[in-house]
């Protein structure tokens, strides 16, 4: 399977779309709302239709970026936020961007690349976070049976890929998962160390 931007746009295009649940993930929800800096860069990498970056929006955050390489994942966020610019979406590869952000957020992307390219994604993060920047987000915590994506994991698997780079602050059992996903998520937040 060639998990290429023709996959991405044919699943988006067809409907087939199951891990979208249609709103803004709650314990993403419940994170944005104690930011207290409006101003700062955010981006979500593999966004798909951003209920999260609607959310942001919602919110007064309008420093985002939201990364896909299906064009068509946009069109629904499009019709909610009309406003946004269009230098805020980033249609292309994720390993591609370039910038600085002061926050990446993490939901169903990490899971649906190849395991084989999680070390590059955690190295890609730790280049696009300015120091003192948060990576943070979901990841099941959850071995799956059928071939990915999604692709599961657990714990002690993410830490040995992130902890190379950044400083866990956080990384424990979701207590606001949707309830199919109850006790399948991990809530995680880690930082760019800044460089003495």
């Amino acid at each position: 399977m060639n998990l290429n931007a023709a996959f991405w746009q044919d699943k988006y295009q067809s409907g087939d779309t199951p891990w979208d649940i249609g709103y803004p993930s709650p314990p993403i929800c419940n994170f944005v709302t104690k930011l207290s800096d409006k101003d700062i860069a955010i981006l979500i990498p593999g966004a798909g239709k951003a209920h999260e970056a609607a959310f942001l929006w919602q919110q007064g955050f309008r420093n985002i970026a939201i990364c896909d390489w299906a064009s068509a994942a946009f069109e629904e966020v499009q019709r909610k936020i009309p406003d946004m610019p269009a230098e805020n979406y980033r249609i292309g590869n994720f390993f591609d961007l370039n910038g600085q952000f002061d926050l990446i957020l993490e939901q169903t992307f990490f899971c649906a690349i190849a395991p084989a390219q999680r070390a590059d994604y955690a190295a890609k993060c730790f280049e696009l976070l300015k120091p003192g920047g948060l990576l943070a987000g979901l990841l099941f915590n959850k071995v799956f049976e059928k071939p990915g994506p999604p692709f599961g994991g657990d714990a002690q698997t993410y830490q040995s890929i992130f902890s190379p780079y950044f400083t866990i602050h956080k990384m424990i059992p979701a207590e606001d998962s949707i309830s199919p996903r109850n006790g399948n998520e991990l809530f995680f937040v880690l930082e760019k160390p800044y460089v003495n």
